[in-house]
């Protein structure tokens, strides 16, 4: 399996995949601008939403996916049918539950993820509303992130890597079309979401009975690869989604700023997400199967290849990514958000966020390649306690910039918690001897860092005076954009082809 290739076809499924975020985006923005009622709704979704990521795409998939590869590459077919039908299983009981819990404690939930929305009534009340719609759609997004940890284990990235268009679509649809039928419109927004759970559900299981492997849920609480996975699990929720527990913080913290503050870090974190989703996640869902396998193998050399491989690439993609959206911050939210209800000033205030966050990119994406190194070995403790750790700082970051630089402290924080979480986990992997650099890095540093220098002034030179964007017509806004991004990606790939860095020598092969 040609790792580059897999990394070309996650990454076009999730850019296709973002793209129509920011379709989803801008069309809510449009309707509903950015005040109460998409404060309430991103309070709500941002909840479930974190559930997902902290159980099911994180601690889950980072448990489930290194104990499959192992039974895939020690065990008989049979086994491993078996261990996905236990799993299957006990997962639906838990997921009942949670979500039968969620519905009920609504009221709680938002009272304790978002307190200074019991000031406001209405605010309230319709984010409750919500919420226990939304909190369904964990049930079925937590099976689909089982049925994705089975495809991507048999590499098949493709399917996993499109269902989340699927979520977009069912969201733009119903704020186009859906929004006349409900009141108050937001509500539209929420059984969208629920309608795209289910659909993306359906969508994976026929690529699952391709491979045997659609699961017929049973329980078996003394199914030994269920119990280890379980054993993983609980740990491994600190160890993979510090920063999901980092965004609801701040998300408590924002709900006692000035009304926007909620929507302005949502919209900045939404373009932070485009580079992160298509490059980290990316990374790291074809990095785990096959460091899974290596571990499995006892291929330890290329262990510790994957994984410096992994760290090129990030390198030479993360860095021109946090560069760009620094320069063309007001280019990129005035031609996405600028639009209806959305006004210069919530450009402005969504532009600080994002400066704030670009500046963690790099580290949030090495995370992603980083925190498999340990995971696909099952070892558990040590991005535990980094994790701790870096929970520990963010926080105390988030008191100390708030005060001066409100939303856009908590946006700096999470940045800067990042890059200590990646720097951690780093330094663990080195010193633990799982992963030895190989030769060459300074050089490949010094051809990036000069490809950047000239990326930079090319966007600072064709971005024009930041004013001119707010008076722009739509399609005139598109087309400038557009250049741009060719225009800076031009000459930073073209610099480095000129230092004598090709597209072979990132060709890489995984463990089959």
């Amino acid at each position: 399996m040609n790792l580059l290739k897999a990394l070309a076809t996650v990454s076009v499924m999730t850019l296709l995949s973002r793209i129509l975020g920011f379709v989803r985006d801008t069309v809510i923005a449009r309707a509903f601008g950015a005040g109460l009622m998409t404060d309430a709704f991103f309070v709500a979704f941002k909840i479930p939403n974190l559930l997902r990521r902290l159980f099911a795409e994180g601690a889950f998939s980072q448990a489930f996916v290194p104990i499959l590869g192992e039974y895939k590459a020690k065990r008989e077919f049979a086994e491993m049918r078996l261990l996905v039908d236990h799993v299957a299983g006990l997962l639906a009981l838990a997921l009942f539950v949670v979500t039968l819990i969620g519905v009920i404690a609504a009221p709680l939930v938002i009272y304790l993820s978002a307190p200074g929305f019991s000031a406001d009534t209405q605010k309230f009340d319709i984010t409750v509303s919500m919420l226990r719609i939304i909190f369904q759609y964990i049930f079925f997004i937590s099976l689909v992130a089982l049925a994705g940890g089975i495809l991507n284990t048999y590499s098949r990235f493709s399917a996993p890597a499109f269902t989340p268009v699927l979520l977009n679509l069912c969201m733009i649809a119903g704020a186009l079309w859906l929004t006349p039928y409900f009141d108050p419109p937001v509500l539209a927004l929420a059984w969208s979401v629920f309608a795209g759970g289910v659909l993306q559900l359906a969508f994976q299981a026929p690529f699952l009975r391709r491979i045997k492997l659609l699961p017929r849920p049973r329980l078996d609480f003394r199914d030994e690869g269920v119990r280890r996975i379980m054993k993983l699990m609980g740990p491994a929720v600190f160890g993979v989604s510090v920063g999901q527990i980092s965004l609801l913080i701040n998300t408590i913290f924002a709900s006692f700023l000035v009304t926007g503050s909620v929507s302005w870090l949502y919209y900045a974190d939404r373009l932070m997400e485009f580079p992160a989703g298509m490059l980290g996640v990316a990374l790291g869902t074809i990095l785990l199967p096959s460091l899974a396998k290596h571990y499995a193998t006892a291929s330890h050399e290329e262990y510790s290849k994957l994984l410096d491989w992994g760290l090129r690439l990030t390198l030479l993609l993360a860095l021109p990514a946090a560069l760009a959206l620094a320069l063309l911050a007001v280019p990129l939210i005035a031609t996405l958000f600028h639009y209806g209800k959305f006004s210069a000033h919530d450009l402005f205030m969504t532009r600080e966020a994002l400066l704030a966050y670009s500046i963690g990119l790099l580290g949030l994406i090495m995370v992603k390649v980083l925190a498999p190194g340990f995971y696909a070995r099952q070892n558990i403790k040590t991005p535990v306690k980094i994790a701790i750790a870096t929970l520990i700082a963010t926080q105390l970051m988030n008191l100390a910039f708030i005060w001066k630089l409100q939303h856009a402290g908590l946006a700096l924080a999470i940045g800067l918690g990042s890059c200590l979480n990646a720097s951690l986990l780093y330094y663990h992997l080195r010193r633990a001897g799982i992963y030895m650099p190989q030769p060459g890095w300074l050089l490949f540093f010094l051809k990036v860092a000069l490809a950047l220098a000239v990326m930079a002034g090319a966007l600072y030179w064709g971005m024009g005076d930041a004013q001119a964007w707010l008076s722009m017509r739509a399609l005139n806004k598109v087309a400038h954009l557009t250049a741009l991004v060719g225009l800076g990606a031009g000459a930073y790939f073209l610099t480095l082809f000129a230092l004598g860095v090709r597209f072979r020598d990132f060709v890489k092969r995984g463990a089959e």
